[in-house]
């Protein structure tokens, strides 16, 4: 398969897949879309920045035989829409998940759960400072998880459901990038700077990215949905 818009319509694919159901009487997802667009504009602005941070240090680097040729700075232009077009199908799906399932499920076994995943990933990070992507997902994704832990521990019983759910179209959109079923990979990891294990031909180290970039949108999404009540209640 040889074609310059290939990410480009991995992006569209996984945006589209979800727009048609955000305005179903029973979602409701469109009338959140100013709390989800403010959390994903600044979730955006941060992986873009260590995007091109670690595009300069040639930690990843794209092909151009599956690009459209158009770069903000250093970064394919679809590099740049994917911090917008995936978080919008996780969310939304998280959306539902929390719809459709009331009851909170925290427990101290999620709390366990969640203080051995940190843990887990904290010494990983320890014991690989020179491979970056490793070290500083890991780390990332350890903090993000204790605040969650701590501060709110009812969004994760949904969060991890949802993200559950993601996984299998993560796999497989993600498998594309990495060359699963193309001739070569869209996206070409150094694996100096990760573990260099591999599931099929994803990094390791992606399902980690990818659940730092949608649990920060959850919090934020949930903090800018919780500001304007508070603002109510206080007048």
């Amino acid at each position: 398969m040889n074609t310059h818009f290939l990410y480009l319509i991995i992006d569209a694919v996984c945006l589209l897949s979800t727009v048609m159901f955000s305005f179903h009487s029973k979602i409701n997802f469109h009338k959140l879309f100013k709390p989800f667009f403010k959390s994903c504009f600044c979730v955006a602005v941060f992986f873009i920045l260590w995007d091109l941070a670690f595009t300069k240090l040639g930690v990843w680097s794209f092909n151009s035989k599956y690009l459209a040729g158009i770069y903000f700075f250093n970064l394919p232009i679809e590099e740049v829409l994917f911090f917008f077009c995936i978080p919008y199908p996780c969310v939304f799906t998280y959306h539902c998940i929390k719809t459709f399932i009331k009851k909170n499920k925290s427990s101290k076994i999620g709390n366990y759960f969640n203080y051995a995943l940190i843990i887990g990933l904290l010494i990983i990070a320890i014991l690989n400072p020179t491979k970056i992507y490793t070290s500083i997902t890991f780390l990332l994704t350890a903090l993000v998880i204790l605040f969650a832990t701590k501060q709110q521990p009812n969004y994760l019983y949904h969060f991890y459901t949802s993200f559950s759910i993601i996984l299998l179209p993560f796999f497989i959109s993600n498998g594309i990038l990495t060359g699963s079923f193309t001739d070569e990979a869209v996206v070409i990891y150094n694996n100096t700077y990760n573990l260099g294990f591999r599931l099929f031909t994803i990094p390791f180290e992606d399902v980690f990215y990818g659940l730092l970039l949608i649990l920060l949108n959850v919090l934020l999404f949930e903090k800018f949905q919780e500001s304007p009540q508070k603002i109510s209640t206080i007048s």
